[in-house]
C-alpha cells in the first residue's frame, strides 16, 4: 500500500503468494516427517500392552471362527446357511458362511450332473 506503482504492486503481491505457498510446503513436509517417525518413550509401553490385548482377541476370534467353522460343516441346508449369513455381524463369519453355501451349492449341482448325463444319453 506505501507504493502507487501498479506493476511494483503485482511483484510484491507475487512475492507474498510465493512465500505463503513454500510455507504450506514446509508445513506439509513437517506433517509428514511427524506421521511417519517412529514413536519414543511410554507411547512403546502402550503399544506393548495393546500389542499383547490385540494378540489375545485374535487368538479368541481364530478360536471363534474354528468353532465356527465346524458348526457350518454339520449343516446341510442352504437356507439355515442363509438365515447365519444375515445374522453374522464380523466380515470373518460372514465369509466362512459364504463359503459354506458355496460348497453346498457346488455339491447339488454335482450331485445332479450324473442323472443329467443319463437323462441325455436316452
Amino acid at each position: 500500500e506505501a507504493t502507487l506503482d501498479l506493476a511494483e504492486r503485482r511483484r510484491i503481491r507475487s512475492a507474498i503468494r510465493e512465500l505463503q505457498r513454500q510455507e504450506l510446503e514446509r508445513d506439509e513436509e513437517a506433517l509428514a516427517s511427524k506421521r511417519f517417525r517412529p514413536e519414543r518413550g511410554s507411547h512403546r509401553q502402550d503399544n506393548k500392552e495393546n500389542w499383547l490385548r490385540s494378540q489375545q482377541l485374535e487368538e479368541e476370534q481364530q478360536k471363534a471362527l474354528a468353532c465356527l467353522s465346524r458348526e457350518l460343516e454339520s449343516i446341510t441346508d442352504v437356507e439355515e446357511l442363509t438365515k447365519l449369513l444375515r445374522a453374522a455381524s464380523e466380515y470373518e463369519e460372514r465369509k466362512l458362511i459364504r463359503a459354506a453355501i458355496r460348497k453346498l451349492r457346488a455339491e447339488e449341482i454335482e450331485g445332479e450332473a450324473p442323472s443329467l448325463c443319463l437323462g441325455q444319453g436316452r
